[in-house]
């Protein structure tokens, strides 16, 4: 499996502190050998959208995308943040 930021993502990234950038890393890397390790708490954020959500820290998450490509790799689409899509505290 291979991730992938999209420019926005990379624009999240880049403006978080670094120490979330830093658990950014190690959780993708994570999520790319195994969407079920438990240190990720991944799940379907929005079933008809097919979006997840994972923790990068107790109050950072990241959402994502999983297509499957043909060569059957995901793409991620995370958003670093620690509010949810309401503006509410995560």
């Amino acid at each position: 499996m291979k991730s992938q930021l999209t420019s926005m993502a990379l624009k999240s990234y880049l403006a978080a502190p670094a120490a979330v950038q830093k658990a950014f890393d190690k959780q993708t890397n994570l999520l790319v050998e195994n969407l079920r390790h438990p240190s990720l708490r991944a799940k379907k954020y929005d079933e008809s959208r097919d979006l997840w959500q994972a923790r990068v820290t107790r109050g950072w998450r990241f959402f994502f995308l999983s297509e499957t490509t043909r060569t059957s790799s995901p793409i991620l689409f995370p958003i670093l943040n620690d509010r949810d899509s309401r503006g509410r505290r995560m």
